[in-house]
């Protein structure tokens, strides 16, 4: 795992030292010694090292890694810009469209998001091939949700887009008032059509920042 250098640090830096933690360092580190896993492990906190905890304006919640060869690399959602747009992010693109007008790219490769405070953090951070939630309850979740709450106790305006149930399953630690919370189906083709598509998320979100004197996302991925 490629070491958290930026102040993620000082807000996650306890979770290290507790029992649970170690044990999930030496299940995963088993895991990469003896089998295929996702994503590469100098990529298992990417969302952390993309989106700095004092750069946070937006947060996207997935579940666990896409379990394809080449597909994930440590943000939820995005895959590699070689890679197949898979179906989620497909219909998070034609929302994008309807909500925004943006057009849609011919990559799924969200670096853009993160760079800009968009953090695309999955609640387990790493997953055998092929098997998804593979890594489900060894103590992942425990570690994310130490992430979220740094999140929350930030004392500026942020919004959070929780999509599907194990995202909403969060709600009940994301108490700033300060912040935002939207909440839909997710995307997935089994659930978009019951209130993802229509649900406005984007333009909400940077109408909410640009209330609060922030600087708006742009969605908007470039072709490769």
């Amino acid at each position: 795992m490629a070491a958290i250098d930026n102040d993620w640090l000082p807000a996650v830096d306890a979770e290290f030292k507790k029992p649970y933690y170690a044990q999930l360092y030496q299940f995963v580190k088993e895991e990469y010694s003896k089998t295929l896993v996702f994503p590469p492990a100098d990529e298992i906190f990417s969302a952390l090292h993309l989106t700095p905890l004092s750069k946070v304006k937006v947060v996207i919640i997935g579940q666990d890694p896409y379990h394809n060869v080449g597909q994930a690399h440590g943000l939820c959602f995005s895959v590699r810009p070689d890679v197949d747009i898979p179906p989620s992010l497909v219909n998070i693109y034609k929302e994008l469209q309807t909500d925004c007008g943006y057009r849609i790219p011919n990559n799924g490769y969200l670096v853009k998001w993160a760079e800009q405070g968009v953090l695309l953090l999955n609640t387990v951070l790493t997953v055998r091939a092929h098997q998804a939630n593979s890594h489900k309850g060894q103590g992942w979740e425990k570690f994310t949700d130490a992430i979220i709450q740094a999140v929350n106790e930030q004392d500026r305006p942020i919004v959070y887009l929780l999509w599907g149930r194990p995202a909403q399953s969060k709600m009940s630690m994301l108490t700033n008032p300060k912040h935002k919370v939207l909440t839909a189906p997710h995307p997935s083709p089994l659930s978009a059509s019951r209130g993802f598509f229509g649900c406005r998320h984007f333009s909400q979100a940077n109408a909410f920042l640009e209330e609060n004197g922030l600087a708006p996302i742009d969605w908007q991925i470039e072709d490769v």
